[in-house]
């Protein structure tokens, strides 16, 4: 729930007036603007429904990697489609994880079809 209330995304030129290049920011629940309710009523209502329907949740990345704006680039779609077809077919949930010290998040050591080194967000920066 913590991250879904952070919601740590950027500000992207199209979507907000007087960007032209992305800038990092908060929304909470990824849509903080839109939210006629407090976000820790859609957070309880996000964890209510993944402990009734006892589901997995899947953080990917599908912004930047590699460095800030100017030095990194966006995730491939390529990459995105991979994780999502590795999340359908049932090879994320069986695969070797490394955890994530900070939050506590676990991350697939491998993926197929996708470098290893992309999949931990330390090696790309």
């Amino acid at each position: 729930m913590y991250h879904f209330i952070s919601g740590y995304t950027a500000k992207v030129a199209g979507t907000e007036m007087g960007i032209k290049d992305p800038v990092p920011t908060f929304s909470a629940c990824f849509g903080e603007a839109f939210l006629p309710l407090h976000p820790t009523v859609y957070a309880e209502m996000l964890a209510e429904k993944i402990k009734k329907h006892k589901c997995n949740v899947w953080l990917l990345n599908t912004g930047w990697s590699g460095g800030k704006y100017g030095e990194g680039k966006r995730m491939d779609i390529n990459i995105t489609r991979a994780l999502v077809d590795a999340v359908h077919s049932g090879e994320l949930e069986k695969g070797e994880w490394d955890e994530f010290p900070v939050f506590g998040f676990k991350i697939p050591k491998k993926v197929d079809g996708i470098n290893n080194k992309i999949l931990n967000p330390r090696n790309t920066w």
